[in-house]
């Protein structure tokens, strides 16, 4: 399976700006609805030429995520 990679900003008045490399096509989409879980709804996307590609494969494990979560809380 290919790397993708998340680059995630926070600006000072706390907007998010997360942008995806190696996901091309539709798999981009994937990434963004897990960072919509995490920081909310999207004001706006802005399509790369990578999501005009073949789409790759994208699989979230969200299980590591859920685990460390719930060690953090007790």
């Amino acid at each position: 399976m290919e790397s993708h990679e998340l680059r995630i900003e926070i600006g000072k008045d706390g907007k998010v700006r997360v942008e995806t490399s190696g996901a091309k096509g539709k798999a981009c989409l994937e990434y963004i609805k897990l960072v919509e879980q995490i920081v909310g709804k999207s004001l706006g996307q802005e399509r790369t030429p990578e999501y005009y590609e073949p789409d790759s494969r994208v699989e979230i494990d969200t299980t590591r995520q859920q685990r460390q979560q719930q060690r953090r809380q007790g």
